[in-house]
């Protein structure tokens, strides 16, 4: 079994900035895929990124590309989403996501494809 939580989510203005942080533990693999996906109110779960821990190759949605950034830090098992310039429309519980097989970009943006899920952390952005 792997853990996965979340933090960082909170209330921010339009056009500013939040770090959300997803920490693994347990059960984790030499080389995984971990994602961040999100959920509006009354919408389906939708991909915002990924990133392949062995090469370090990262995917994007084109509705955060150039805003926001993924990134890990190995030893901590810990990756996160800098979320800058961010919009009203980015508003939704954010999902991070872990895979313990490295996945490209067509598989990348299918919750199918991960196998343990954080809890979910609120981002709320005003307008």
């Amino acid at each position: 079994q792997v853990q996965l939580v979340e933090s960082g989510g909170g209330l921010v203005q339009a056009g500013g900035s939040l770090r959300l942080s997803c920490a693994a533990s347990g059960r984790t693999f030499s080389s995984y895929t971990m994602g961040w996906f999100r959920q509006a109110p009354g919408k389906e779960r939708e991909f915002v990124a990924a990133i392949r821990w062995s090469a370090g190759s990262t995917y994007y949605a084109d509705s955060v590309k150039g805003r926001f950034t993924i990134s890990r830090d190995n030893a901590k098992n810990t990756v996160y989403l800098q979320m800058n310039s961010l919009k009203p429309e980015d508003t939704a519980v954010y999902y991070c996501a872990y895979t313990g097989r490295e996945l490209y970009y067509s598989e990348s943006y299918r919750d199918t494809k991960y196998d343990y899920w954080g809890q979910g952390t609120q981002v709320t952005v005003s307008s």
